[in-house]
């Protein structure tokens, strides 16, 4: 499939009065309608990831979750997604009244040894060339299904984490951490990339873009880089992750690659967070600055304990963020698409996944609703 190149550039009030006869009727109006105006949501809440089975469409439905990632389409060896399977999944989904909003690209975060396509992220050609043409492929699928967000991730090293502790306040719920110096202690050794460097990293990210983002634009369909996870020091085993060692700066620099509708991120306030030394104060800004733009495609509502070199992942209501403040942020921002949890918590129970994720659903929710309220 050949495409070109990317080029980086990219009154009700009054009338009432009027029958009325009487201002003080436009004094009521207003009261009436434009608090109600100003906390109007846009946004939904939403999943990251789950197949499109009954048990887990009919798991969301009971959750009250109707705007889903749906995993991704069976893969047709060689050529890219199946377009056929991809529409039967649109349609099942709808038989719940659940919108198939995103799909995610086989651009993962386990790691340059683990991920699907690893010559991207390696920067080795002509390989790389090949499994482009298969994502482009994958996108056009996903235009004609009617999916128009593609979640994806350009790392080289996979999550990061050093360990896990035990909150027996939380009924024994187990906590992943990060911790730099652990990491470092154990002096593992760099991946088969070697070492590379951030502008080595931006170099295979446009190279990358470059070629995708044209055919994002032929069929509608929106592209969500997710934050790498987390944000730690240049040259950690040979790698320095394109938002590392400022977080801020790194989302600045990928966000103004491309002038385009279609190039922003699958936005991990997890992620995030882990990069600041004060996420409760740091956060918002970083927010607002990417939410202006409107590059703000996917939300991943996770709380963690802590931040830059050490912190812990927890429930949503006991992390240091201030999700409520988030939540009015997006509001005030007008952020029209889903907000999904992420990396709950896990405990002894066969069911403990879904647990977590119920109760992030249901948290998700209420926070709408009072941030809705006022």
């Amino acid at each position: 499939m050949k495409r070109r190149i990317f080029v980086k550039t990219f009154a009700t009030g009054s009338v009432t009065a009027a029958l009325m006869g009487s201002s003080a009727a436009v004094n009521s109006n207003r009261s009436a309608v434009i608090p109600s105006e100003k906390n109007k949501l846009l946004m939904k809440v939403g999943c990251q990831y789950g197949e499109t089975t009954v048990e887990n469409l009919e798991f969301k439905a009971r959750c009250g979750v109707y705007n889903i990632n749906g995993g991704s389409p069976k893969i047709i060896k060689g050529v890219g997604w199946d377009l056929a399977d991809s529409l039967a999944k649109k349609d099942l989904c709808e038989k719940y009244g659940i919108s198939l909003d995103a799909y995610h690209l086989p651009l993962s975060s386990a790691g340059i040894e683990r991920v699907d396509f690893p010559n991207i992220m390696l920067g080795k050609s002509p390989e790389r060339d090949r499994e482009i043409e298969m994502l482009q492929q994958m996108i056009s699928v996903a235009g004609k299904s009617g999916v128009h967000c593609l979640n994806y991730n350009t790392t080289i090293l996979p999550i990061l984490r050093t360990g896990k502790t035990i909150d027996a306040k939380r009924g024994n719920a187990s906590y992943t951490i990060w911790n730099y110096k652990e990491a470092l202690a154990k002096n593992e050794p760099m991946t088969i990339a070697g070492e590379v460097n951030a502008d080595r990293m931006f170099e295979r990210i446009t190279y990358l873009l470059d070629r995708l983002l044209p055919v994002a634009e032929e069929y509608n369909v929106r592209l969500a880089n997710h934050i790498a996870d987390p944000p730690t020091h240049a040259g950690f085993r040979g790698i320095t992750r394109w938002n590392s060692p400022d977080v801020f700066e790194g989302i600045k620099r990928f966000a103004n690659l491309y002038k385009s509708k279609y190039h922003g991120f699958n936005f991990c306030l997890g992620s995030i967070a882990e990069g600041l030394k004060d996420p409760k104060q740091e956060i918002i800004p970083i927010i607002e600055w990417v939410g202006k733009r409107e590059q703000i495609f996917n939300v991943h509502l996770r709380n963690i304990k802590g931040g830059w070199d050490n912190f812990q992942e927890v429930y949503p209501d006991n992390g240091d963020l201030d999700f409520y403040e988030i939540i009015k942020t997006l509001r005030d921002l007008d952020y029209p698409y889903m907000v999904m949890p992420d990396h709950v918590p896990h405990h002894p129970d066969p069911a403990s996944s879904l647990q977590g994720f119920a109760f992030a659903y249901g948290y998700i929710k209420a926070l709408m609703l009072a941030a809705s309220k006022g």
